[in-house]
């Protein structure tokens, strides 16, 4: 049967994605992604690099090998894609109030906000996105909430989703306020050794030659991958949180000049979530440390670890004088 005939009775096509696994490099965000995904309270991720550096690959490939926040019927998450052109209606929904006022009922028109509830909110080029949007996507990311209300009437869903922004610093940067209110935040950049550079054209060449083939290959690391986040989802409520852990994650803050309190909040989100990945009940030091580096660059004063070569060996320092 020729291939035009196939179509034309509906056959199904399977879109074979790019695994995640095979992404060279890259170990921050792909480590950031998957923290976000055992644990949605951390806040998303803000991706900043340089184009062909995996960004929106990474998204959509651990997507598809995961199953949704919360069960919902879905095989797999989703990628919701929101357009920088997007106005607070479309991103928001909408409330009828012509039908409200003639029929005496409240008539939603949904929005992205919930398309993506249990999914991924992926949003390219975050930072061109009008600045109230923004706010509107942190705020739900925040609450796991969305609420929308018109002349009076207001009307509440589940809103429950990964945010992860990305954008290339050339094209503009995002306001220091928005930025905070990112859990996480990785740069990424391409590969510099040229071994891992020609690592990474190997695998594209044998991906474009053999989809099949290729994830084949890597089948057996996805889903283990896949299952050891599912595990970590369900350990996750068992972590034992220490008055010793809040005392040392305190004084990494102070110590490092951040302001308010939403960084030891996200840390400690964050180290969590680390716990659970390595199946432990127990957050270790190690865990505070790897926490620190993904959630507390973004939100010092300055920038001494990037700027004036900052040793991160002084914040095991900090870590162990808390003991």
């Amino acid at each position: 049967m020729s291939e035009i005939n196939e179509i034309e009775q509906g056959t199904q096509f399977k879109q074979i994605l790019y695994p995640f696994s095979a992404i060279v490099g890259q170990e921050d965000m792909k480590r950031s992604l998957i923290l976000n995904a055992i644990e949605p309270a951390i806040g998303g991720v803000l991706i900043k690099g340089e184009k062909g550096t995996a960004k929106s690959t990474a998204v959509r490939a651990l997507a598809a090998i995961l199953p949704p926040l919360e069960i919902d019927g879905s095989a797999s998450m989703q990628v919701v894609e929101l357009p920088i052109n997007a106005t607070e209606d479309r991103v928001v929904g909408t409330i009828d109030l012509e039908y409200a006022l003639t029929e005496g009922k409240k008539k939603f028109e949904p929005g992205i906000l919930a398309k993506a509830n249990n999914n991924i909110l992926y949003v390219d080029e975050i930072n061109l996105l009008d600045d109230h949007v923004v706010d509107v996507l942190l705020d739900a990311a925040a609450m796991g909430i969305n609420t929308v209300e018109r002349e009076g009437i207001s009307y509440s869903h589940p809103a429950k989703f990964i945010l992860v922004g990305t954008m290339n610093p050339e094209e503009g940067d995002i306001r220091p306020q928005l930025l905070d209110r990112f859990g996480l935040s990785v740069d990424v950049k391409g590969e510099r050794e040229p071994e891992s550079r020609m690592e990474v054209v190997k695998r594209r060449l044998a991906f474009e030659s053999d989809k099949a083939a290729f994830e084949a290959v890597y089948k057996d690391s996805e889903r283990e991958l896949a299952e050891s986040v599912v595990k970590a989802r369900a350990l996750l409520p068992q972590v034992n949180v220490t008055d010793a852990v809040l005392r040392k994650i305190a004084a990494l803050s102070i110590r490092l000049n951040v302001d308010g309190h939403r960084p030891d909040i996200t840390m400690l989100h964050t180290a969590k979530a680390l716990a659970a990945y390595n199946e432990r009940t127990e957050i270790i030091n190690d865990d505070l440390k790897e926490a620190a580096q993904l959630v507390l660059p973004h939100r010092m004063r300055r920038r001494p670890f990037e700027e004036q070569g900052f040793d991160w060996n002084s914040v095991a320092d900090i870590l162990e004088a808390d003991e």
